[in-house]
């Protein structure tokens, strides 16, 4: 995975490229999914950890806590619906996370994401070895 401190790197492994196959994606999934498991079961629940970008080292289960947050609100794409409708991102209805970039960064970011999404089904022929679709 890309180190957390490079914007560009990161950003990129919250979507599929074109050039991504779903079984790249799912077995990346599944290894992280292995490799929570194995965590899980190996430490007690009070153990210390840490993570880089979190400003003070946090047990178990927080960490545990705070994904399962992250993927219930994410899951499904509820949180687009929720967006939509509070016009509130992030953890709670006071955050501004799309305040953090100007209108031109999220506009390049929707246009490589489409690329990405048209380059992978193209429109009149059949899905791309690369697709999710």
């Amino acid at each position: 995975m890309p180190r957390w401190d490079d914007e560009a790197a990161n950003d990129a492994t919250f979507w599929a490229a074109e050039y991504e196959i779903r079984d790249e994606i799912i077995g990346l999934y599944r290894r992280v999914w292995e490799h929570t498991d194995a965590t899980i079961s190996t430490l007690a629940i009070d153990a210390p950890g840490y993570v880089p970008w979190w400003p003070a080292d946090v047990k178990l289960f927080n960490i545990m806590v705070h994904m399962l947050s992250d993927t219930t609100r994410h899951a499904g794409h509820a949180d687009i619906l929720r967006e939509q409708l509070d016009g509130a991102t992030g953890m709670s209805a006071k955050s501004t996370a799309l305040e953090e970039h100007d209108s031109a960064f999220w506009e390049d970011r929707r246009a490589k994401i489409e690329q990405a999404a048209r380059a992978a089904d193209p429109p009149g022929g059949s899905s791309h070895v690369g697709g999710l679709g």
